[in-house]
């Protein structure tokens, strides 16, 4: 079982709303981080006046500040060559944004290096799907598996991985394949014993039993962020600091309803995970059973409003292109 003592506390305040679905069962969900950044902040300040200093587009060949209704944003396609691209053709190649963890299939847990995850999420139940979320997780638990997802964060698509951790299903993104690097052209010795005596090995091994222990993550502290907190502390009992207003709450949304989940088990295991399901079925017991296709119906019919309801992101520009931080 995982080490939850160190964790990071989460906020309360879901990221979104959504769903895991595999098969035809369908899991209503929130997803929180599960990391916070403990980085120091450092921020720019005139000196004089301590008002804050931002960044200037300034036009590196010129050296001169320019407009941001003259910034485009252009792929170099060669050296020297750029291709332009409008705010609208780049909206276009976004993926379509659903509120789905689809997961695709399920792998051994140990099957992915460690090198290919990249930021994990909390996942909690919502709108009465306890024991649907209770299920996923206990499964997984008893098999040693882990759930294949793709899902769309930020409008950018990501492969990740649904796996338990303690009492919680946690979603952790996936670097893609192109984005690790291979090993091959590093100068690495080769695989085997080639060269190593077995005393050597014995004793690097009875090394390694010796300072052997159990993982806690309470028991490691980033020594700068410390060091300097204590001294920013220091010097705020000394001249004052300024209150910060915090964020509003974003509003509530409205997830999935109780489902029939004996019925979807028995029918994705018959009809096989890419099987849809009738409609007379919605209107038995009182149940609300959906085809994946749907919740995706759904979830894109339902995606204007939410864009609207979710509170605006700094990191996202209105074009709904990437961010780029212009250099000075």
């Amino acid at each position: 079982m995982a080490d939850t003592k160190g964790m990071a506390k989460t906020s309360t305040r879901s990221l979104w709303k959504g769903a895991i679905t595999f098969g035809l069962v369908h899991i209503p969900i929130g997803l929180y981080s599960a990391t916070e950044e403990t980085d120091v902040d450092f921020d720019w300040l005139d000196r004089r006046t301590m008002d804050p200093v931002g960044y200037k587009r300034i036009n590196k060949r010129t050296g001169r500040e320019i407009d941001k209704g003259d910034v485009v944003k252009g792929v170099e396609h060669g050296k020297g060559h750029y291709v332009v691209l409008t705010p609208e053709e780049i909206a276009e190649a976004y993926p379509r944004t659903t509120q789905t963890i689809e997961i695709e299939s399920f792998i051994d847990v140990g099957e992915v290096p460690f090198v290919y995850l990249e930021k994990p999420y909390y996942t909690a139940p919502i709108n009465k799907g306890e024991k649907v979320y209770a299920l996923l997780r206990e499964a997984l638990k008893e098999t040693g598996k882990a759930g294949l997802a793709r899902v769309v964060i930020h409008g950018k698509q990501h492969l990740a991985v649904v796996l338990p951790c303690g009492p919680a299903l946690v979603l952790n993104l996936l670097r893609w394949g192109g984005e690790v690097r291979s090993w091959a052209d590093l100068p690495l010795p080769a695989a085997g014993k080639a060269g190593i005596k077995d005393a050597e090995l014995k004793m690097a091994r009875h090394l390694i039993e010796e300072m052997s222990g159990k993982w806690s993550a309470s028991d490691f502290r980033d020594d700068f962020h410390d060091a300097i907190m204590k001294l920013v502390e220091a010097k705020a009992r000394a001249g004052g600091t300024e209150t910060v207003a915090p964020l509003e709450e974003a509003p509530q949304m409205q997830g999935a309803d109780v489902i029939d989940l004996t019925e979807l088990l028995r029918r994705s295991l018959k009809g096989g995970a890419k099987a849809t399901a009738p409609a007379a079925t919605r209107a038995t017991a009182g149940k609300n059973t959906r085809s994946r296709k749907a919740n995706e119906e759904r979830a894109v019919a339902a995606a204007p409003a939410n864009a609207a309801a979710r509170p605006p992101r700094p990191t996202r520009p209105t074009s709904r292109a990437p961010a780029a931080r212009p250099e000075d």
